[in-house]
């Protein structure tokens, strides 16, 4: 296992961490058990949950396998994504950060988190108030560093003169969603994070399932695959005609290497220098077991050659995409535009 420094921060973490998101899930505590054990053995120390996941069971059940060897890992959760009807159970009021992290904390089984996420940027939210109450997380030693995920270029930029201006120390990591089919945060997050000196830990490096090539074009989904179940985000996103003639493209490439397209297209994401870890986040032991290999596998200037071709820097796979979760705010639509009072 490779160790790396998250941004410039002194914390090392590996350059594969675990993602938990199935936990709870599609995973059981077995399943989960032995996942965790690999990763253990073979220097993984790095993991990444959310108190969403399962509506916490990722967390509970986390917490209960790695409490035996809690200082051999680097533990981060998020909050902000709803976690019921209420008002108040959700994004970043003063009053719902301080609850949900005990939340958090009970449900994990430690007395502190090592990295707290803020989930995803809502618009128009007062930046100030999470800030500050991160600030009060960290003097309780309640959690030790913070990150974003989900947040735009110029948001991550406010975020860390917000932080500057009120005497809180600045996230020392950014969570986005990269991969070769979706390469839109090299235009601004990527950046953004570089210049402040901020760890990028990507998700989802194999794009959703897509990128292990398990999808043909036009063919009916297997029973059991993240598509075949029907998952809302994977609809939403990669699982569109481009993106998976691209998959099918690169997995001949990548088995002609000796190689996995998980594994190749887990390895291009690493092979950027401004990637500190990536999340691999599997549902089964064997899903998990085919990422390690990813270490070893060199990308070279022919493989970034290809992927060039296939997806322009910067860009989607599908000219044009934009993720209906986080929908386009530069041009406000006709009829909704602020009051000039």
């Amino acid at each position: 296992m490779s160790y790396r420094n998250l941004g410039r921060s002194n914390l090392q973490v590996s350059a594969l961490c675990l993602g938990t998101m199935m936990f709870g899930d599609q995973t059981d505590e077995a399943e989960a058990g032995r996942i965790v054990a690999d990763a253990h053995a073979h220097g993984v120390n790095f993991v990444d949950t959310a108190d969403v996941y399962t509506n916490g069971a990722s967390e509970a059940m986390l917490g209960r396998l790695i409490r035996h060897q809690r200082h051999d890992w680097v533990l981060a959760t998020k909050l902000g994504n709803t976690m019921s009807s209420r008002p108040n159970e959700s994004r970043y009021s003063r009053v719902w950060m301080l609850r949900e992290v005990d939340a958090s904390l009970a449900r994990l089984g430690t007395d502190h988190i090592d990295i707290l996420y803020l989930h995803r940027d809502f618009a128009g939210m007062n930046l100030d108030e999470p800030i500050q109450a991160v600030g009060d997380l960290i003097r309780a030693g309640k959690i030790r560093y913070w990150g974003l995920s989900n947040f735009r270029g110029w948001r991550i930029a406010e975020m860390v003169h917000g932080a500057a201006r009120l005497g809180v120390p600045a996230p020392v990591v950014c969570q986005p969603y990269y991969n070769l089919l979706n390469r839109m945060p090299e235009v601004e997050i990527i950046p953004a994070c570089a210049h402040h000196g901020i760890g990028v830990v990507p998700y989802s490096p194999i794009a959703r399932g897509v990128l292990t090539g398990k999808y043909p074009p036009g063919a009916q989904p297997e029973a059991g695959t993240r598509a075949g179940r029907g998952d809302k985000r994977i609809a939403e996103t990669e699982f569109r005609a481009e993106s998976l003639a691209i998959a099918q493209q690169l997995k001949a490439h990548a088995e002609a290497k000796g190689v996995t397209l998980a594994q190749w297209a887990t390895a291009w994401v690493l092979a950027n220098p401004a990637i500190s870890s990536v999340i691999a986040g599997p549902r089964t032991l064997a899903q998990w077991q085919d990422y390690r290999p990813a270490l070893g596998c060199v990308i070279d200037a022919d493989d970034e050659a290809l992927v060039d071709s296939l997806v322009a820097p910067g860009h989607p796979s599908t000219p044009g995409f934009n993720d209906p979760a986080y929908p386009l705010i530069g041009r406000p639509v006709a009829g909704r535009l602020p009051s000039r009072a």
